[in-house]
């Protein structure tokens, strides 16, 4: 499964440390964020996480996080 979120994460230290925290809640997963996009893309790829709970721990940090539609 993947999903592609957009946010609005501008730093990479800050990227890092929510990737390090999804890395935490979801083991095994792949996540990764391009900052370059305009969209500031969190992508998340792996079989056991759940997009709600994503959404639920980057807008916990103090950050949008939504479910970008194709």
């Amino acid at each position: 499964m993947v999903e592609v979120f957009k946010t609005n994460v501008q730093r990479r230290g800050v990227a890092n440390a929510l990737v390090a925290l999804l890395h935490n809640n979801f083991p095994g997963s792949r996540i990764n964020f391009d900052l370059e996009d305009c969209d500031r893309v969190l992508r998340v790829e792996g079989d056991n996480f759940h997009p709600e709970k994503v959404m639920m721990l980057v807008n916990e940090n103090g950050f949008q996080c939504h479910i970008m539609e194709d």
